[in-house]
């Protein structure tokens, strides 16, 4: 049987060439040709559903498909409740942040119950083992096979029929119908299309483990994100023992959700408490010091905010912002000056989330330049105070989404005053907690004094 032949396909216009070349012939894009295998007469993939009948929507019955807890209580809530059957997972991250490690104790969990497939394409069989007996899992009802080839791996989930598999990792998987290496580009988008065609079919839960670029993204094609029903990123720093899984897209729960798991000797480990691993125990109230109310999906995080800011001792001073947008730091410095009065032009501004999370969110704005302000006076803020709120460029004080489930985490954690927007202001005193309400950025810095 004649082996398919594969050809080059822009990315830009999709334009085909019979081989590779440095620029398209098409669109004279640079380094946009990929492998991809030629379409034979008949396709290669087979359809989700039995028939591809048309239907009334009405007609068809919704149903809420069941979950199965993975028995990691932190990595469930990024999952949205639990793994889906026939789901895609595309979990990413960077090297040794604990990937593996986090599945393997989820499939030695799941395996208790139903029954699971381990593929290992970076390990061999005795290494995964060694780290099952290292971490103390069960893996005596773990399937596991250390295999690479597609065509392989897609007979051993028709034989084994397991209602959960991993694949570890994507990049190593490669199709024989392409003569590109494992982890082209035309390969992992190959591969992922036909694992994912395989999932749907079977009703198999399945988890790909995706490597990451130097610049942080999942590594291969943008495709690949869209073919996956879940995109997790694993992120933490590699100092320290905490590790945060966060969810970026998910067709069966929330997004931008987040799971906090600390890694021990016995792995990974959930938190049950993550707001007390961003807040710094301070003997006594420092200046510069702010600790903000932010909301990560579902769950409302407690984070500090510090800031420091110093005599600029170069003609161009310096804007440092770590797990903050340094963009957005600019933007509230101008603001700070023009409706605040407040200069800091001749001033090095250093600001830092602590705990190494990233808060994205621009409800942080009142935060961040309420540290900032306290950090210029040399003043403390007062004693159990949170602060959350967008700023916008005419020195409004914005609402923030979910402001009554901020404050009742704030108020649960002990704190007594919170200064907030004027829209989020509850219509009901919350029991040990003093809300100042405020519109305008003047309003909350005299509040702060």
């Amino acid at each position: 049987m004649a082996k398919p032949k594969s050809q080059y396909v822009c990315a830009e216009c999709g334009g085909i060439s019979p081989k590779w070349q440095g620029q398209c012939p098409q669109c004279n894009a640079w380094n946009s040709l990929a492998e991809a295998l030629a379409e034979p007469a008949t396709a290669r993939f087979a359809s989700i559903a039995a028939t591809a009948e048309v239907h009334s929507l009405g007609e068809i019955a919704a149903t809420e498909l069941p979950r199965e807890t993975t028995g990691l209580a932190e990595f469930d809530r990024v999952l949205g409740g639990g793994v889906v059957p026939g789901g895609v997972v595309l979990i990413g991250g960077d090297p040794g942040i604990g990937k593996s490690t986090l599945l393997l104790q989820a499939l030695a969990a799941m395996a208790q119950r139903m029954k699971v497939l381990y593929v290992s394409g970076e390990e061999s069989a005795a290494q995964v083992a060694l780290r099952a007996r290292r971490l103390g899992v069960d893996g005596q009802r773990v399937r596991l096979m250390a295999e690479i080839s597609l065509e392989r791996i897609l007979a051993a989930l028709e034989a084994e029929r397991p209602q959960m598999a991993v694949i570890d990792s994507i990049q190593t998987v490669y199709s024989a119908d392409l003569q590109s290496a494992p982890g082209s580009v035309g390969q992992v988008r190959e591969c992922a299309a036909q694992l994912t065609r395989a999932a749907k079919r079977s009703g198999v839960s399945l988890v790909l483990v995706g490597h990451v670029t130097k610049e942080g993204a999942l590594a291969g094609p943008r495709v690949l994100e869209h073919m996956v029903d879940t995109v997790l990123y694993f992120e933490g720093d590699p100092h320290s023992s905490f590790r945060i899984v966060r969810a970026v897209k998910n067709r069966y729960g929330a997004v931008n959700e987040l799971g906090v798991f600390a890694m021990t000797d016995r792995g990974l480990r959930g938190v049950a408490n993550p707001s007390a691993l961003f807040l710094s125990q301070h003997d006594a109230q420092v200046p510069g010091s702010c600790v903000l109310v932010t909301q990560e999906g579902t769950r409302p995080l407690l984070v500090e905010i510090q800031a420091l800011v110093d005599n600029a001792h170069v003609p161009n001073p310096r804007r440092l912002a770590i797990g903050l947008e340094a963009q957005r730091l600019a933007l509230l410095l101008a603001v700070l000056h023009r409706h605040a009065g407040i200069a800091t032009f001749d001033q090095d501004v250093f600001v830092n989330a602590v705990g190494g999370v990233r808060v994205e969110e621009p409800a942080a704005d009142l935060a961040v330049l309420a540290a900032i302000v306290s950090s210029i006076r040399n003043k403390p803020l007062p004693r159990g105070l949170v602060a959350f709120g967008e700023v916008g460029l005419a020195g409004e004080v914005r609402p923030a989404p979910r402001g009554q489930e901020r404050l009742r985490e704030a108020a649960k954690l002990g704190f007594s005053l919170a200064v907030i927007p004027k829209a989020n202001a509850p219509k009901r005193p919350i029991e040990g907690m003093t809300v100042v309400a405020v519109d305008r950025l003047t309003d909350a810095i005299e509040r702060l004094q």
